[in-house]
């Protein structure tokens, strides 16, 4: 990882050096669930815990998350991960249709009376068919089920077109926003090079 610090410039544009890639990430939160959000399962669908399996959580991230450059779960080491998976607090699922895994959901109670939507995904060949809007209105069910104030997420720019809308659609209310730079993990060998091909790589 390199250290190099470039100014930002807040009224126009920043040059990145190569290698390097930006997202714009918006936070949303909501304090209650909406009342309209309900969207059953698909027949033969089923949430099946992920917290001890950490490969098959590893695989299905991957899946999911390549086509959007995902890579934060993809460089965290194994122990760092199992810290995560592991706690009691956390609540990591894969959605099963009967044959594969298909969507990925991940809620993080370790704030003080807050839940984290860590992750939403879902695999290239689901979307578009219902699977998004289920695993948003499980997530807040369970959410809500618990004593907490506020239940939160972050998207970003390099994250699916409609993640945004989807969220605020949903109930979410955006708070926040900020500038994501890293390293491309196409370059540095940690994702396939011809991965997310709408994000060319540069350098």
């Amino acid at each position: 990882m390199t250290n190099l610090q470039t100014a930002l410039n807040l009224s126009g544009y920043t040059d990145l050096p190569p290698g390097k890639v930006a997202a714009i990430v918006t936070y949303l939160e909501m304090h209650s669930p909406p009342p309209t959000l309900r969207a059953e399962a698909v027949e033969g669908w089923s949430l099946q815990p992920l917290n001890t399996d950490h490969a098959r959580y590893r695989t299905l991230f991957r899946k999911i998350g390549e086509p959007w450059l995902w890579f934060s779960r993809v460089l965290m080491p194994d122990e760092e991960l199992a810290g995560i998976l592991d706690d009691p607090k956390v609540e990591a699922y894969a959605l099963h249709d009967g044959r594969d895994d298909i969507g990925l959901l991940e809620i993080d109670f370790r704030p003080e009376q807050e839940a984290e939507l860590a992750f939403l995904g879902v695999a290239p060949g689901a979307i578009g068919k219902g699977a998004g809007r289920y695993l948003l209105s499980e997530a807040v069910r369970r959410a809500f089920a618990r004593p907490i104030d506020r239940f939160f997420v972050h998207t970003c720019s390099l994250d699916h077109p409609a993640a945004l809308t989807f969220y605020m659609r949903s109930g979410f209310t955006p708070y926040r926003r900020a500038v994501e730079v890293s390293d491309d993990p196409r370059l540095q060998g940690h994702l396939p090079r011809d991965c997310a091909p709408q994000v060319p790589v540069i350098g």
